[in-house]
């Protein structure tokens, strides 16, 4: 047990090359005291090798220091000729950090200055830019997405029909009670709230009309479209980003197998058929818990003329107004988790990332579309 805790506690580590990329994958103990002894080995076994870029995996060192980085760096220049290029496929952001200021001492390049107006109008200019490359990107893989989808439904028989039932079935059937149930508390705080505020005007009743509009117009809409963001959409990332990692998607290509017919079109029919559906539930359980509320509360509203209310007050045409809304945001989120699940590259925290990324945009373009919609429904006047 005491030799293996000291073994444990030494710097090791491994190379492997593919084409022109070195990969070093160092583990233990990178330190001055563990590490000093590896500076001649490690030298000598790059010496002869031919590489133009350094990856470096860290995901396996215990602990490194700056004299560790240095001597995991001084391999950028170690080669037949310098590399062009370095990173740090896997490793931790102090980690990054200690790597960056050794390869910039190896490489001699002088330190890095802060200029705080400069860098704060470089972010902004470069988060600009990553929004319309965002933005560009979304609508080529959209369009690339119609037209695979068209091609499919003018030949049923590349639809994967199994595929879809499975994913409505993990995209819808699987939601519907934390969808449900969440309406609920959504159609019955509400309810409290109007009744609260409306009985210090003797229009207590009016409750109803307020819970009657919210729900079937907005909140089952946006809540059922949340959720699905949240839940579905980042499934979806990671799902189509761990087989991009296990190049899974690279030997479908390789099969002759199109990626959108496998991967994208089954998801985007599966949450066009699953919101409806999901919508209407949720619509139902807020309206039931709007209902609750105005009977067990203070304004002593009953079912029945809760019921009757709503169908004198409330017209068909909201109920609509809400569901026209659904297969939009159903697509959305289906294309946004696709997209950003295709573009994981090979590292875990690149899956992270796009995961995160996805769950933003698809919240941010569905309530941005549902601002449109509504826009548009003022216009018309419905």
């Amino acid at each position: 047990m005491h030799l293996a805790a000291m073994l444990a506690k030494l710097a090791q580590y491994e190379l492997s090359q593919n084409a022109d990329r070195l990969t070093i994958h160092a583990k233990g103990h990178w330190t001055r005291e563990t590490a000093a002894g590896l500076d001649e080995t490690l030298s000598d076994d790059i010496a002869n090798l031919d590489f133009r870029h350094v990856d470096y995996d860290l995901g396996a060192i215990d602990d490194l220091d700056t004299a560790g980085a240095y001597l995991l760096a001084r391999a950028i220049r170690q080669g037949r000729e310098p590399a062009h290029s370095w990173a740090v496929a896997v490793g931790s952001d102090g980690q990054k950090t200690l790597m960056a200021m050794a390869a910039d001492a190896t490489l001699g390049r002088p330190a890095a200055t802060t200029r705080q107006w400069f860098d704060t109008l470089a972010r902004v200019g470069f988060a600009v830019e990553r929004f319309w490359v965002e933005v560009v990107e979304t609508l080529a893989f959209l369009g690339k997405f119609f037209v695979v989808l068209f091609r499919c439904l003018l030949n049923p028989r590349k639809l994967r029909i199994k595929s879809i039932v499975s994913l409505v079935e993990k995209v819808g059937l699987d939601a519907a009670p934390i969808v449900m149930v969440l309406s609920f508390f959504i159609g019955a705080v509400i309810a409290y709230m109007g009744a609260n505020l409306l009985a210090t005007f003797g229009a207590s009743v009016f409750m109803v009309d307020l819970v009657g509009l919210s729900v079937l117009r907005e909140l089952a809409v946006i809540i059922t479209a949340i959720l699905l963001a949240g839940r579905s959409d980042s499934a979806f990332t990671a799902q189509i980003g761990a087989m991009k990692m296990r190049q899974e998607i690279d030997a479908m290509t390789v099969m002759g197998l199109d990626t959108f017919e496998v991967l994208v079109v089954p998801r985007a029919l599966a949450c066009l058929i699953a919101t409806p559906i999901l919508t209407f539930l949720a619509m139902m359980s807020g309206l039931f818990g709007g209902m609750l509320v105005a009977w067990l509360g203070a304004s002593d509203v009953s079912p029945v003329l809760f019921v009757a209310r709503l169908a004198d007050v409330v017209d068909i045409q909201h109920f609509w107004v809400g569901m026209i809304k659904t297969p939009f945001f159903g697509l959305i989120i289906a294309i946004i988790g696709c997209r950003q699940g295709l573009a994981v590259t090979g590292s875990v925290e690149s899956l992270g990332s796009r995961t995160t990324t996805s769950v933003v945009q698809a919240i941010f373009a569905v309530i941005m579309v549902d601002a449109i919609f509504a826009i548009i429904f003022y216009q018309l006047g419905v």
